[in-house]
């Protein structure tokens, strides 16, 4: 299995909603795809221009074919627009 936690940084406060909204889409569609064990949105308690999305994937077929869907290539450029992205990996 695969973990990809992707941590965003949110420098506008103006960004806050579109992202969160982008986001939330990105996980709804995401949890449809083929391969997807989670896939969840995450917002710090204390620090309100964090947020973070945690996915886990069957194996890295099912991340590619993730990466290649009409949503995933619509929605993330979006959120690299909106906030400035890190990605940890995890095989496990």
């Amino acid at each position: 299995m695969i973990r990809l936690n992707v941590f965003l940084l949110i420098e506008e406060d103006k960004n806050r909603q579109p992202l969160i909204d982008a986001a939330t889409e990105l996980v709804e569609l995401s949890l449809h795809d083929e391969g997807c064990i989670g896939y969840d949105l995450f917002s710090s308690l204390t620090v309100t221009n964090h947020l973070m999305i945690c996915e886990t994937w069957k194996d890295r077929e099912s991340l590619k074919a993730h990466m290649a869907s009409p949503h995933f290539r619509r929605l993330v450029p979006q959120l690299e627009s909106l906030a400035t992205m890190t990605l940890e990996e995890f095989t496990f």
